[in-house]
């Protein structure tokens, strides 16, 4: 698996596609992210995932005090 289809992985491209703020980080903090393997990034995806599943139920128990 890639992100390009040229046969190198892009882990900033497949991050991206699954709609991480990748371009709000500053250089440095996406060189690390671009230096993360297909593993790693499968399993960032897969934590967004599950939490972007309960973020209705979360946030629809958010309490509001004012």
């Amino acid at each position: 698996m890639n992100g390009t289809g040229s046969g190198v992985f892009d882990a900033l491209a497949v991050l991206r596609e699954a709609g991480h703020p990748i371009d709000l980080l500053d250089e440095r903090h996406r060189r690390v992210f671009s230096e993360l393997t297909e593993d790693e990034v499968a399993l960032l995806n897969s934590i967004k995932k599950r939490l972007d599943d309960v973020a209705g139920d979360v946030e629809a128990q958010e309490l509001k005090l004012v």
